[in-house]
């Protein structure tokens, strides 16, 4: 029975070649390093890694372990194996060519076995692997074989160079000693530049992973953006829609209104075409009695009539270009403020207490996690008497009449008005319209704040935080106390936000850019009512203040 070839267990199971600087899994197993990287390299498309022999999984790329002993063995049988395949043959057997075994360096010969046997009997002889250049084993000025290295002059030497020569007194070594030496030098570079090579291939792995995630992150981040803008491509449309729906409408009721008024003015026309017909007649009239007994010429004008007709010809009004411009501010900042759902956390808008962004940056001032008070309705059991509130409670007007309300526990002395709903969790914001006349506040206050006294005013307390415009300045209130912004009016729309949690109130002004008045920071205890107080100016004329949520 044959016995196995013991260099078989020295063959890759990959390339089935002797190793060339092998390496070991986790498991065990040993490869060339060039075979398995190439394996693990393809695996990595699966994104599963497996040891090619025991098929073992690996969770992660499997690092490789230098097999040192397993490589010096194998250096040491390819060496043998290239000495049978290079050619060289004895120099004695000159009738056939038959490998040499040996080499004589002293006769710089190639010897056989039979012709080997010669030579082993002497001991001057010196004998090598098998050598093609064996003239480079001898000492080119004596002819002598070399059997030392000069350490100082870092060359091999015969013993006549070391004992009458030009290395005389140097330190020298033997060749195998300066040889192993040199190759121990050799095998600890090769370890250094093995392991610059593992922790290359360690980061090379590493940017990787992070080029992977990078790649992952970004196609998630692509799918939220293209949903994003789906979304604001809906918006906009609908959006122009509500626009083109609110101009048809204020076009259709002003054509409308024109038309009836064309219609009266022409039964007016036909009327004072037949009082002109009478006329002309009596004028065409001889005889004074009949001219004077007709009816008296004042019949034919009616003052009251005319004025009568002419406001109303010239009440037809006109398109109004400010709420439609509102409408489209609005919903563009609807559109726009669902960007905020690519980000984290709240930007920090309100620092300091005055600051402008543009109108495309409206989005920052309602974070994600913000509702609209779309429910927000005014309390006319709170009202003062000196203010009208409209049918669908959302505005109140200053009115120089009494309203002749009720007096009850909860209604203000003054011109003022809490919402029915109370807010006592989460983020909210609200719009409100203000006239640029008179003397107005809004804010926010418990509902155990004062309605009768001088500390019942909207700001003039403990309970309540407010903004106030008057004579065309903005200043804001608590506790009496105030603060004048710098910060001229130059819009009618207000926005108002609350944080209760975090304990912030926030007033903005809507306009062609998004300005940020000011933020009041408290600790709030009680469940918040937005507030509402109007007034007249100096020339007597009132405000108005409306809810456009």
């Amino acid at each position: 029975m044959a016995l196995a070839d013991p260099s078989d267990d020295l063959n890759c199971s990959i390339c089935l070649n002797i190793y060339t600087d092998p390496v070991n899994l986790r498991c065990g197993h040993s490869y060339c390093r060039e075979c398995i990287e190439k394996a693990l390299d393809e695996q990595t498309v699966a994104g599963v890694y497996r040891c090619p022999r025991c098929r073992k999984d690996f969770l992660e790329r499997p690092a490789l372990h230098p097999n040192l002993d397993l490589r010096n063995i194998a250096d040491r049988v390819r060496s043998q194996a290239t000495q049978k395949e290079s050619g060289i043959f004895c120099t004695y057997c000159i009738h056939s060519l038959v490998p040499a075994v040996r080499s004589c360096l002293l006769c710089e010969a190639s010897l056989c076995d039979n012709h080997l046997s010669v030579h082993i009997k002497s001991s001057e002889h010196v004998l090598t692997e098998p050598n093609r250049c064996l003239r480079n084993s001898k000492c080119s000025f004596h002819n002598k074989i070399l059997e030392f290295y000069c350490i100082e002059d870092s060359s091999c030497v015969c013993v006549t160079c070391r004992l009458d020569g030009e290395h005389i007194g140097h330190r020298v070594q033997s060749l195998a000693e300066a040889s192993e030496k040199k190759l121990d030098n050799l095998r600890q570079v090769q370890e250094r530049l093995t392991s610059q090579r593992v922790e290359t291939e360690k980061r090379v792995h590493k940017l990787q992973e992070h080029g992977t995630k990078v790649r992952q992150r970004a196609a998630g981040l692509m799918v939220r953006v293209n949903a994003l803008f789906r979304e604001i491509r809906r918006q906009l449309q609908d959006l122009e829609k509500r626009v083109m729906g609110e101009i048809s409408r204020q076009e259709e009721k002003i054509s409308h209104f024109i038309s009836n008024v064309i219609e009266k003015l022409d039964v007016k026309k036909n009327e004072l075409c037949a009082k002109i017909f009478y006329i002309e007649e009596m004028c065409n009239m001889a005889d004074p009695v009949t001219v004077l007994q007709e009816k008296d010429t004042a019949d034919f004008c009616n003052s009251r009539e005319e004025e009568d007709n002419e406001r109303e010809s010239g009440d037809v009004g006109d398109l109004d270009e400010d709420l439609i411009s509102l409408t489209i501010r609005k919903g563009l900042s609807n559109a726009i403020s669902c960007t905020g759902t690519l980000r984290t956390g709240v930007p920090d808008t309100m620092a300091g207490p005055e600051t402008s962004v543009s109108v495309k940056e409206v989005g920052r001032l309602t974070p994600a996690n913000s509702q609209a008070a779309s429910d927000l309705l005014l309390d006319e059991s709170t009202a003062g008497n000196q203010m009208s509130i409209s049918e669908d409670m959302k505005s109140i007007y200053w009115t120089m009449r009494p309203m002749n309300r009720p007096a009850t526990p909860q209604r203000f002395q003054y011109n003022q008005v809490f919402s029915v709903r109370g807010f006592s969790l989460g983020r909210y914001f609200w719009d409100v319209e203000s006239s640029r006349t008179g003397d107005w506040r809004i804010g926010v206050a418990y509902a155990s704040m004062l309605r009768r006294g001088d500390t019942s005013f909207l700001g003039y307390n403990k309970e309540s935080w407010c903004l106030r415009r008057s004579n065309n300045v903005y200043s804001v209130w608590h506790e009496k106390k105030s603060l004048t912004l710098s910060s001229q009016p130059s819009s009618i729309t207000l926005r108002v936000h609350l944080e209760f949690e975090d304990g912030q109130l926030a007033f903005y002004e809507l306009g062609e850019r998004i300005k940020h008045l000011y933020t009041f920071t408290a600790k709030f205890t009680e469940p918040l009512h937005a507030a509402f107080y109007v007034s007249e100016d100096l020339d007597r004329k009132g405000c108005r203040l409306k809810i456009i949520t």
